[in-house]
């Protein structure tokens, strides 16, 4: 098991540093001059200021020269300062926004979870029969929404027109912290994210549910007399749970770029409204900073669950 965590770890720390080249070369290759996002328009430079701009920013290096300095710098913990924010550095700001991002990625997923799970047993159970073609009809309408649809009209019908729910922020401006406050502001924008996850989960629960079903020791242990809520729940949703895991995992990269519109949309302070923000200043170190933080979440998380699919399943584990 150690030397299966090993690999995947060792995997995980390539595929960090190649994303971290691939945003490098992406940002450079950009249309557009990096070094205009430090000029103020409204104060011209002569040549010689430029010049002097770019080799103190060390543009004027070769590409590999320029990400082996960075590289270094970001070893130690410097990815250096923002642009638009002057004397901010990149690292706290960015820390900064993951804790709100995480609480609705979280709460986005966990409800999805729950009620993928549950609605995949209740449509594999009820085959056929009225709950699984209502949850079926459902599922298909999660599946086929557009995240930017969803939020939009959630954002429309629950909190212009109804007034359900806050339409934005993370909490009351000009109130004092308050746990409640938070929930509230976060519900809807969670809600709205689980959609299309509970429902590709609910699909892919349903399918893998069915299929375990009809497996011999699951009629084995109907022909012994257990009662059928263990048969389901002891027998065959464990086994069945196998794939779902992969998918959770798997929908994580999604859920990020769910998060990254929902957080514009509702003006949530997290990684995706600072990404957003920096794109649209082209602010190159927060973008680099925020997307290799972003990146490397995801694949740690996929690390997590392939050991975690590695406990459930020892096959894994050699492979």
């Amino acid at each position: 098991m150690l030397s299966f965590i090993a690999r995947r770890s060792a995997a995980g720390l390539l595929m960090v540093l190649a994303l971290s080249v691939l945003i490098f070369l992406l940002l450079r290759l950009a249309p557009g001059d990096p070094i205009d996002a430090y000029i103020n328009p409204s104060v011209p430079l002569s040549p010689q200021d430029l010049g002097a701009l770019r080799l103190r920013l060390g543009l004027d290096q070769p590409l590999p020269i320029q990400y082996l300095g960075w590289l270094r710098a970001a070893l130690s913990g410097d990815f250096g300062y923002s642009i638009q924010r002057s004397g901010v550095a990149v690292l706290p700001l960015v820390l900064g926004r993951v804790g709100p991002t995480v609480l609705l990625m979280g709460t986005g997923l966990a409800i999805a979870i729950v009620v993928g799970i549950a609605g995949g047993i209740v449509s594999a159970v009820r085959r056929n029969a009225w709950p699984d073609i209502s949850l079926s009809v459902l599922s298909f309408v999660g599946i086929s929404s557009p995240a930017f649809l969803t939020a939009l009209l959630g954002l429309y019908f629950f909190s212009v027109l109804l007034r359900w729910a806050p339409s934005g922020g993370m909490q009351t401006p000009g109130t004092p912290f308050s746990l409640f406050d938070v929930l509230t502001h976060l519900i809807l924008p969670a809600c709205l994210l689980s959609i299309g996850h509970a429902a590709m989960i609910m699909r892919y629960m349903r399918s893998s549910l069915l299929e375990v079903l009809g497996q011999d020791y699951v009629r084995t242990a109907r022909a012994k007399g257990v009662r059928e809520f263990w048969v389901i729940m002891k027998h065959a949703t464990r086994n069945a749970l196998l794939p779902v895991i992969t998918l959770i995992g798997s929908t994580i990269g999604i859920a990020v770029g769910g998060a990254i519109f929902l957080e514009s949309v509702f003006n949530w302070p997290g990684m995706g409204l600072l990404l957003v923000n920096a794109v649209g200043t082209r602010d190159y170190p927060v973008i680099m900073g925020a997307t290799l933080v972003v990146g490397a979440c995801v694949i740690l998380v996929n690390l997590l669950t392939d050991i975690a699919y590695a406990f459930v399943d020892p096959r894994v584990r050699v492979s």
